[in-house]
């Protein structure tokens, strides 16, 4: 559930600090890349490992393990939040933080799991930032960051 509210930008840091640390982080060890396929390929392109399949009017892209140089690779890792929490505002909050501590942008691909707590988010940081950026959410999800 989205949650509506008007705060203050220190009270929105201040809840988003704290529903981070009751966040279930999951860090991929693996790197990541989205590989695309044609509509036509649909289902039969589909791999067993993707985390994600996105689309468009052209292709189907599907977010997969790949250790390819010739490709664009990412870090990644995704959140859980309890049900009931209110994340409302945390892309963007953590998109932010990123931006100004690390100068990168990120990708934030969604799900939802209705019997663990809802919308899930994997996150995708590019590679050469990756272990910088993951030790800042180990951080955050601690509660020991700055």
């Amino acid at each position: 559930m989205v949650n509506i509210s008007h705060e203050t930008p220190e009270a929105t840091e201040r809840r988003l600090l704290q529903v981070t640390t009751q966040a279930r982080l999951q860090v991929y060890s693996d790197t990541y890349a989205f590989l695309e396929f044609p509509l036509s390929a649909f289902p039969g392109a589909v791999r067993p490992d993707a985390l994600a399949l996105v689309r468009d009017d052209q292709v189907w892209s599907q977010l997969v393990p790949c250790d390819d140089a010739n490709e664009e690779l990412f870090g990644l890792f995704r959140f859980h939040f309890p049900a009931g929490a209110d994340n409302s505002g945390f892309v963007g909050w953590l998109a932010s933080r990123f931006k100004q501590r690390f100068g990168t942008g990120v990708f934030v691909t969604c799900g939802q799991n209705r019997l663990d707590g809802g919308i899930f988010d994997y996150w995708g940081v590019p590679v050469a930032l990756a272990a910088a950026v993951i030790a800042e959410v180990n951080a955050l999800v601690e509660g020991t960051a700055g």
